[in-house]
């Protein structure tokens, strides 16, 4: 059987001369998304606004060289806000500058962690995480988001720090809401929720974060952010405004550069997030790879291990001069596959375009109000963590809602390496009681057959196949011939999870793809627990 892939677009030089205006279309576009996002990003997590901007820049022109992956566009994301600003007021013990320098060493020691990850092979990883904790996860970082720049949008600093007191605080904020502020962050947000609703063809070419910024910015102008002054309110109330609502960038980029201060990196508090930049945001770029891979018209296939790898060098690099961590950003992926974006050059170009403005126009960026960027991750949160993330994995099944919200409530309660963690602990709990045996936890037990006349592979699965122990049986699967037919029979399983399902559905998709044929037999002897397709199947034996 021949491979059905034709016409795939080339990478390097010669990917350069061929594509080069398709790329750097993309990569211009997807740099205007970019630039407000990378701010916002950068001012929730209490960096500097510039730090997001040297992630994107080193993402872009450096990380896409590695070759890891097509279409991925590297750079700050809102996933790692949790853990920068954790590890900001952590270290700084109220000190923002001192937090900022030691946050720094840990991004510079997670970025060799992840190295360290990709050359030793720990891609596969991302295929070992149950879906639901992983969804709930990221449903809680969405709520943690939205908690604090709630108060951003309406012109109020809040007084807690945990996320259960910001959203307590909510119903004082809204009665001391700034609105001037509140206005402009309102308006921002309205665009940025009715935006998918516009159908004219001319509006959907202005990406929505960028309607938000031109739209913000006279605004402001209006109000007179620019200049410290007061107001009065329907003659009610006087409010307080100034250059303190907009967002502040040096005048020089070289002398925004920070190093980091690696005097407590070895303490318990700084070894906990390198444990948590390193895990969280290996897994959430590995995960974004794979979605990406999915969406790429030629269906290529990133390299996990070196993406790993470029990711790892960039953290590293990022860490010393004051940057953000960066992982494969999904929502900037997206669009760069939407406009057309056909190689890596995209993201440098997106790098490039990056490069040029915070150099050549600080004084533009410097106009943007804070309230607008605060309803970019507002609306990011809210993506997140929206009804339909809870409907969806409902519609699964029940459990995986139990795993979904055991997570999110476990994340809000202590932290993102506590809450997967229990989350991962309350889906093997699960499998416990529908039967999994504990020796078979991480060691699946299968046989693999060879039909010479037929060129068939037929891979029977016993007793249970769940996400701990799908790594082996991929890796096996891995190993067999491509472009032939491929049979994995679930008659002797007794359960089989929703993350194998899910896995199993992304690889007869690849394996399909690359000529060969791929088919799953046996699971007319199990029930479903719910009518979804990849719900979990549990044996009709007792």
């Amino acid at each position: 059987m021949t491979s059905p892939k034709k016409n795939i677009p080339q990478a390097g030089l010669s990917g350069l001369k061929t594509n080069w205006k398709a790329d750097l279309l993309s990569g211009f576009l997807v740099f205007l998304i970019a630039l407000p996002l990378c701010l916002g990003i950068s001012m929730a997590s209490g960096f500097p606004p510039v730090a997001g901007i040297f992630t994107a820049i080193i993402g872009g022109i450096l990380v896409s060289f590695f070759g890891g992956s097509q279409l991925t566009i590297k750079g700050p994301a809102a996933g790692l806000i949790v853990i920068a600003l954790g590890a900001v007021e952590e270290l700084g013990r109220g000190n923002a500058m001192q937090g900022y320098q030691l946050a720094l060493a840990v991004v510079v020691a997670a970025g060799v962690l992840q190295i360290i990850f990709g050359l030793l092979k720990s891609g596969i990883l991302s295929d070992f995480f149950p879906s639901a904790a992983v969804h709930g996860m990221l449903a809680a970082i969405g709520i943690i988001i939205a908690a604090k720049q709630l108060h951003t949008l309406v012109g109020v600093k809040p007084v807690g720090k945990e996320t259960i007191d910001l959203l307590l605080e909510l119903p004082a904020s809204f009665r001391q809401l700034n609105p001037e502020i509140a206005i402009i962050g309102t308006i921002s947000l309205l665009i940025l929720f009715l935006f998918p609703l516009v159908k004219n063809k001319y509006v959907k070419m202005v990406p929505a974060p960028l309607l938000v910024i031109l739209v913000s910015i006279p605004l402001g102008m209006y109000f007179d952010l620019e200049h410290e002054h007061k107001y009065l309110f329907l003659d009610h109330h006087t409010y307080s405004i100034g250059p303190r609502f907009l967002v502040t960038l040096p005048d020089n980029l070289l002398s925004a550069i920070t190093f980091p201060d690696f005097s407590q990196l070895f303490t318990g508090t700084s070894l906990k997030y390198v444990a948590m930049f390193a895990l969280v945001g290996s897994l959430e770029s590995l995960l974004s790879s794979k979605a990406i891979d999915t969406l790429d018209p030629w269906k290529r296939k990133s390299n996990m291990n070196r993406d790993l790898i470029g990711v790892g060098v960039g953290n590293t690099l990022a860490g010393f001069i004051g940057g953000l961590p960066m992982i494969s950003e999904i929502v900037r992926s997206s669009a760069n596959i939407n406009n057309g974006g056909r190689t890596w050059w995209s993201n440098v170009f997106h790098g490039l375009f990056l490069l040029i403005f915070v150099a050549f126009f600080p004084m533009l960026i410097h106009h943007i109000p804070l309230t607008a960027l605060a309803a970019m991750l507002i609306f990011t949160g809210y993506r997140l963590a929206s009804p339909k993330a809870f409907y969806q994995t409902y519609k699964i099944g029940k459990e995986q809602l139990l795993i979904f919200v055991i997570t999110i409530v476990t994340t809000l309660a202590t932290d993102l390496l506590v809450g997967i963690g229990v989350g991962i602990l309350a889906k093997l709990l699960m499998h416990f009681v529908n039967g999994l045996p504990a020796r078979y936890m991480f060691k699946p037990l299968f046989t693999v057959t060879h039909v010479e006349e037929t060129d068939e592979y037929t891979v029977d699965v016993f007793h249970s196949a769940v996400f701990s122990n799908f790594i082996k049986l991929k890796k096996s699967l891995d190993s067999l011939p491509r472009q032939r037919h491929l049979i994995i029979d679930f008659s002797s399983a007794n359960l089989i999870d929703h993350t194998v399902m899910e896995n199993l559905h992304h690889y007869q998709h690849d394996y399909e793809h690359e000529g060969g044929k791929f088919s799953i037999v046996g699971l007319e002897k199990h029930r479903k627990l719910s009518n979804h397709h990849l719900a979990v199947h549990k044996s009709h034996r007792k």
